[in-house]
C-alpha cells in the first residue's frame, strides 16, 4: 500500500468494519427491517432468513473492511471489494423507491443515508485505478 492510499482505505475500511460488527450483534427487527429493503431491490435474498441475511451482510461488511485496513493487500483487491460491496449499496438506492427525487439521481431526505455511499464507489474506483496505473509503463 502506497502512503496516498492509506488515507482512504483507513476511513472506509474502519466505517465498513464497525457496522459489520455492529450488525453481527443485530436483533431480529433491525434483520427484518435491513432484509426488507434488501428483498426490494434484490429479490434473489428473500430466499434468505432475516437473520441469515443480516449475518451474510455482517460477514461481507467485515470482509471488506479488513480487505481495507490491511495493509499487506493489493490495492487492486482493496479496490475491487471496495468497489463492488459499494455498487451493491448503490444498486440498493437505485432501485428503491422513496430513495430519490422524482426524475433525479439526486437524494430525498430518506435516500441519505445510501447516497453518501456514492464516496465509497469514489474511492474504490480510485483505488482501482491508481493500482492499474502501476501496472502500465511510465511513458
Amino acid at each position: 500500500m502506497k502512503l496516498r492510499e492509506a488515507p482512504p482505505r483507513m476511513a472506509t475500511g474502519a466505517f465498513i468494519l464497525h457496522s459489520g460488527l455492529q450488525k453481527l450483534r443485530g436483533d431480529d427487527a433491525t434483520a427484518e427491517m435491513i432484509h426488507g429493503m434488501a428483498c426490494g431491490a434484490y429479490p434473489v435474498f428473500k430466499k434468505l432468513s432475516p437473520q441469515q441475511f443480516l449475518r451474510m451482510l455482517s460477514i461481507g461488511e467485515i470482509t471488506t473492511g479488513a480487505l481495507l485496513l490491511a495493509p499487506i493487500v493489493p490495492t487492486a483487491l482493496a479496490g475491487a471489494a471496495l468497489t463492488g460491496f459499494s455498487g451493491a449499496l448503490l444498486g440498493l438506492y437505485a432501485r428503491t423507491p422513496g430513495m430519490r427525487e422524482p426524475g433525479s439521481v439526486f437524494p430525498t431526505q430518506e435516500g441519505m443515508v445510501l447516497a453518501k455511499d456514492s464516496w465509497m464507489f469514489g474511492i474504490g474506483l480510485g483505488l482501482l485505478a491508481d493500482a492499474a496505473a502501476e501496472r502500465c509503463p511510465q511513458h
